[in-house]
C-alpha cells in the first residue's frame, strides 16, 4: 500500500513541521521517501517518529533522523536505513518529521511518498554492549567527535573503527547527528585496546551540542532558546554529559547557555578558527561556570580509508588519567576535567599541578602560587599561563621532556596552561596548508588570520581558585 503527499513549508513556521501518517496494524515495514525543488539554498531534513512520542523532551519514539543527508529511508521490524532504528511496528499515528534547516522566502513544497509493507519478517533484536575494564591507571588519548554514515558521513561503522585503531587512540565517541543507532555497530565491539563511548550529537540550527554517555536517544527538538534547559535536564537524568560543540562563528551556539558539563573548545585544526572557541570557553569560565575543557576532531569517516594527516581522525585528541580504561571511567574524568586537549595521537603532552591539586580540582586562593607542568615533546616550543585576566607567564621549553616550575601570584579565578608553536611552527604550519590540497581555508579563516594567531599544541584543564 503506498499514499503520497504534498506539503508546503515556509521560512516563518519554525524550525519543525511534523507530518502525521496513520499506519495499521500489521505493518512491517515504511518506506519514506522525500523530494523537494533543491536549487538555491533549500535545505530539509528527514525523521521519522512513532506514536510514543510526546512533545519536546520526548524520553521515546524516535525511529531515525538524517538530516539532510538523505532523501529515502525505511523503518521495518527487523533492519532500517543508517540512522533509523529497527523494531516493533506500532498501529497509530506516526510522524514523519521535516527540518526546515533552510527554506527560501517563498516556501517550498515537499513531497512525500509513503510505502507500507505487511509481509512477514523476523524480530530484530541488538547484540549486547561490551563492558570493558582494563585496568591500567595511567593517561589515555582519544577522540570524542565523529560520524559515520549513520548521518551525514559517507563511510560506515567499520571503517571509522579500523580508522581509530590505527590513529592509536583508545577510546572514541561516536556522535552521529540527532541518532544513537551507530551503536549497533560499536556497543558489542569494545576491547581493551579501544572503547567506545556512548554519544549523540544534538544538531540544530542554533547550534550544535554533544551527549556523552547517556543510553537512550536525546531529544534535539528544540524551538525556544531556552529549550536548552531542558534539554540539559533531559541529558541530566539519562545520566549523561552535555557539551557544546564548535561554538565560532561557522556554527555558534544561539540557545541559552544550560549547565554544561564540557565545552569542545578545540575542534579539528587548531587553524579552523579554534582561537574564537578558546575564547569563549575563558569567558564563561569569568563568569562563574566550572567547564571541562575537550577537543574533537569532528571527522566525517570517508567511503574510503584515508592516509592519517592533521585533517584525520584523532586531530585533535583529547587525553584524560584515569584509574582504568572503562567509559564509566572516561566520563568521570570528563566530568573532573582531569586532563589535556592536544594537537594529535602524537601531540604534546600537557599535564599542570599547583600544591599536589591537578587539572579540574580547586586551590584555596593565597598570596602565591607554586605551579609545575609536566611537558612532553615539544621543545622548542613555549608554554603559556593563562588565568581570568589573560597570560600571566611564559616559558621557553629547552627540552623534549621537561618539568616546568615557577611561582606566581594567586591567580585571578582560574589557571591553565597552552603549548605555543615557535620551533615547530613552520612544519606545523606547511602540513597543514598541505593537507588542504588546493581547498579553501575552513571556518572562513584567510592567511592573515594564520599568519597573526598563534598555534597553539596542547590546552590543559584550568585549576580552579577556591
Amino acid at each position: 500500500m503506498s499514499q503520497a503527499l504534498t506539503v508546503r513549508v515556509t521560512a516563518t513556521e519554525g524550525p519543525y513541521r511534523p507530518v502525521p501518517v496513520e499506519i495499521p496494524p500489521g505493518t512491517t515495514r515504511i518506506d519514506v521517501a522525500m523530494a523537494y525543488a533543491k536549487a538555491g539554498d533549500c535545505i530539509i531534513d528527514l525523521g521519522l517518529m512513532d506514536p510514543r512520542t510526546t512533545a519536546f523532551p520526548s524520553p521515546a519514539g524516535f525511529r531515525g533522523w538524517s538530516g539532510g543527508a538523505r532523501d529515502a529511508v525505511f523503518v521495518a521490524t527487523d533492519d532500517a536505513t543508517p540512522g533509523y532504528v529497527p523494531g516493533p511496528i506500532p498501529a497509530g499515528t506516526w510522524t514523519i518529521l521535516l527540518g526546515l534547516y533552510r527554506v527560501p522566502p517563498g516556501g517550498a513544497e515537499v513531497a512525500l511518498t509513503i510505502r507500507l509493507d505487511d509481509a512477514p519478517r523476523p524480530a530484530w533484536s541488538p547484540e549486547p554492549a561490551a563492558e570493558i575494564r582494563h585496568r591500567s591507571p595511567g593517561w589515555y588519548r582519544g577522540d570524542l567527535h565523529c560520524h559515520t554514515h549513520h548521518s551525514d558521513a559517507r563511510g560506515g561503522p567499520e571503517l571509522l573503527h579500523e580508522a581509530a585503531r590505527q590513529a592509536g587512540l583508545r577510546f572514541l565517541a561516536v556522535t552521529d547527528h540527532n541518532t544513537t543507532t551507530q551503536r549497533r555497530y560499536f556497543a558489542p565491539r569494545s576491547t581493551p585496546d579501544l572503547i567506545f563511548i556512548r554519544g549523540e550529537e544534538i544538531t540544530t540550527a542554533e547550534g550544535h551540542a554533544n551527549v556523552f554517555g547517556a543510553e537512550d536517544w536525546i531529544d534535539f527538538r528544540m524551538t525556544a532558546p531556552a529549550d536548552a534547559h531542558l534539554l540539559a535536564e533531559a541529558v541530566r537524568r539519562a545520566g549523561g554529559l552535555l557539551s557544546i560543540n564548535h561554538d565560532k562563528p561557522t556554527i555558534p551556539w544561539r540557545h541559552e547557555l544550560p549547565a554544561l558539563d564540557c565545552m569542545e573548545a578545540w575542534q579539528s585544526h587548531w587553524f579552523a578558527g579554534n582561537w574564537i572557541s578558546l575564547a569563549r570557553y575563558d569567558e564563561r569560565l569569568r563568569q562563574g561556570p566550572r567547564i571541562s575543557l575537550i577537543g574533537g576532531s569532528d571527522w566525517h569517516q570517508p567511503a574510503a580509508p584515508a592516509p592519517p594527516g592533521p585533517l584525520g581522525l584523532g586531530r585533535p585528541t583529547t587525553a584524560l588519567w584515569l584509574p582504568e580504561l572503562s567509559e564509566r571511567a572516561v566520563l568521570k574524568a570528563l566530568r573532573a576535567g582531569r586532563g589535556y586537549v592536544t594537537e594529535g595521537p602524537d601531540g604534546p603532552h600537557l599535564a599542570i599541578t599547583t600544591g599536589g591539586v591537578p587539572m579540574g580540582r580547586t586551590r584555596l586562593g593565597g598570596p602565591d602560587w607554586t605551579v609545575e607542568a609536566d611537558v612532553r615533546g615539544a621543545a622548542g616550543d613555549r608554554l603559556v599561563w593563562v588565568d581570568a585576566g589573560g597570560v600571566v607567564a611564559e616559558q621557553e621549553i629547552p627540552a623534549a621532556d621537561w618539568i616546568g616550575r615557577l611561582t606566581l601570584p594567586s591567580p585571578d579565578r582560574f589557571l591553565r596552561a597552552e603549548i605555543v608553536a615557535v620551533a615547530s611552527r613552520p612544519r606545523l604550519e606547511a602540513e597543514f596548508l598541505q593537507a588542504l590540497a588546493g581547498r579553501s581555508l575552513p571556518a572562513g579563516v584567510t592567511r592573515q588570520d594564520i599568519a597573526a594567531q598563534p598555534l597553539r599544541r596542547a590546552l590543559s584543564n584550568p585549576i580552579y581558585v577556591g
